[in-house]
């Protein structure tokens, strides 16, 4: 039987996190999912005491700060047969684990669900309209990613130079392996840094960086202009 390993990379989302935890319960099968798994990289908000205060059966795992090694420190724990990485402030559709399960079933190995920004602005919904077609520049690490764990091994999990990018980079290598399906479900995620910094000088650096990698630029070249002008 097919089974969902849910892992969750965080750092200071006490904001998010509780709803994120009862929202995966409330809209998933608990027969098809493993574990749920958060791994923190060194919250220093209350983060850790939410979770451990919750009458859930969460696993909680410390990590060096990055998700890209977050992400691998979860999988490396988890049991179940299909890995399956969600942002903090993602909440995805309802039966989500039954959406993946009917892909894997089909013989797709990778895939996501498209977009919707908790935001009404004209760009972040035409934005998120076009994450239901299957082109390359459209994808993301906040429409989640389901991998089958036998695919993710092979692949080599997460490239750990990477601090940001890093769903990215697995993304291409899913793409070059024609690995990808995207579920036509929504996936609600929080436009907070769209919020903090506006939409068009954040996406203006968003398109800098793809660019950038596009160019060939290092991995700590991304993370300096992330540094810089995002973080």
């Amino acid at each position: 039987m097919n089974k969902i390993s849910v892992i969750i990379p965080i750092l200071n989302e006490a904001k998010t996190i509780k709803a994120l935890l009862f929202h995966l319960i409330d809209n998933a099968s608990l027969q098809t999912i493993s574990e749920i798994i958060v791994v923190d990289g060194g919250s220093t908000d209350n983060s850790i005491a939410i979770i451990q205060n919750l009458d859930l059966d969460i696993v909680l795992l410390k990590s060096p700060k990055g998700r890209a090694k977050q992400m691998n420190i979860g999988a490396n724990a988890a049991k179940g047969n299909i890995l399956y990485f969600l942002h903090a402030d993602s909440f995805p559709p309802n039966r989500y684990d039954q959406h993946i399960i009917n892909e894997i079933e089909k013989g797709h190995q990778a895939g996501c669900f498209r977009l919707k920004f908790d935001h009404n602005h004209w760009w972040l919904r035409l934005a998120s309209w076009l994450t239901q077609f299957s082109w390359r520049a459209c994808r993301g690490g906040d429409q989640s990613q389901f991998i089958t764990r036998e695919l993710f091994d092979e692949i080599g999990g997460y490239d750990e130079s990477y601090i940001i990018y890093e769903d990215n980079i697995l993304i291409n290598e899913l793409y070059a392996r024609n690995e990808f399906v995207v579920i036509n479900k929504k996936i609600k995620t929080s436009a907070r840094l769209y919020r903090k910094h506006g939409v068009w000088k954040l996406q203006y650096h968003f398109w800098t960086i793809y660019v950038k990698k596009w160019l060939g630029a290092s991995a700590d070249e991304l993370f300096a202009y992330y540094k810089k002008y995002i973080c």
